[in-house]
């Protein structure tokens, strides 16, 4: 049996797992991230890899974005600092845990694992878009994650749609993030002088009547039907699965996107239109990363 290390690098807490190639998960070890000090993490990820009983063939790495996924680089991302960023974090760990290392955002690695594993293991072209704190997404071809000329295909957050739109932390208004995440949905509802504490509040109020959050949840669903139906147009996936909290805990959220997309096809489209929940629970990411080495492997 072969086994693989899967790091989950998250601005608040780190977490490693041991793998086997059945998708197992054996060992799970978890600890605060010091977002100030790469070196303290990397040196405790080697430390837990070595103490693990089992040989290991890689290492599968999620960490904030953005990244410079071609040459394994840590960028800017907001909730890590100073020497984290331009950290040419796969080369690091190598020379530490003398193995490979595979570096990738966790919607890539989650959409790897939703492919191979979950809704889409029995599809060759699968997108995959998480619906949860913020908007990710990412793109399997043939069991493979497609990454763009230059590692940024599928960073989709920032996508202009709505003209002079709602605008949230970095993203340019207007951007989907801005619109359809749980955090915009929340944020938009606060504003407008709701007592809300997340997204599924806002829902239970627009099921209840309150016009706002009424408009508030369709422009959600609208706007990110919209960008389903580009991809639709543009990648002809067999399966669009849609994970995270705001997809797969408000009831009816998945099932109305894939109505409203159905209206925003050519009508020949219509009957390929296949967008379902995610079928993998919260450590999708981790085994998307031991995913990423087997298939390397």
């Amino acid at each position: 049996m072969k086994y693989a290390a899967a790091v989950d690098i998250g601005g608040t807490n780190t977490r490693i797992a041991l793998i086997n190639d059945n998708y197992d998960i054996e060992e799970r070890i978890q600890f605060p991230t010091d977002a100030e000090d790469p070196w303290t993490v990397l040196k405790k990820i080697c430390e837990t890899i070595r103490g693990f009983d089992k040989q290991v063939i890689g290492t599968g790495l999620s960490c904030p974005g953005p990244l410079d996924l071609i040459n394994g680089r840590v960028l800017t991302p907001p909730n890590l600092h100073g020497p984290w960023h331009y950290l040419n974090i796969t080369d690091e760990l190598e020379l530490l845990m003398r193995m490979p290392v595979y570096l990738e955002n966790d919607a890539n690695l989650a959409a790897l694992a939703e492919a191979l594993l979950g809704a889409g293991k029995d599809h060759r072209i699968v997108q995959y878009l998480t619906v949860s704190t913020g908007l990710g997404a990412g793109l399997v071809i043939d069991r493979k994650i497609y990454r763009g000329a230059h590692g940024f295909a599928n960073e989709v957050a920032n996508t202009i749609l709505f003209p002079n739109g709602p605008q949230h932390g970095e993203l340019l208004a207007g951007a989907l993030e801005a619109i359809s995440s749980g955090t915009a949905i929340g944020h938009r509802a606060v504003i407008a002088g709701l007592s809300i504490r997340h997204a599924g509040d806002v829902n239970d109020l627009a099921h209840a009547g309150n016009p706002v959050a009424k408009l508030i949840m369709n422009e959600a669903k609208q706007y990110l039907a919209n960008y389903i139906a580009g991809v639709i147009g543009f990648a002809d996936p067999d399966i669009i699965i849609l994970g995270g909290s705001v997809a797969l805990k408000i009831d009816g959220f998945v099932q109305e996107v894939e109505e409203l997309v159905k209206t925003k096809v050519y009508p020949v489209v219509r009957p390929y239109v296949n967008i379902r929940k995610a079928s993998l629970n919260e450590d999708c990411g981790l085994l998307g990363a031991a995913c990423l080495v087997f298939e390397n492997n």
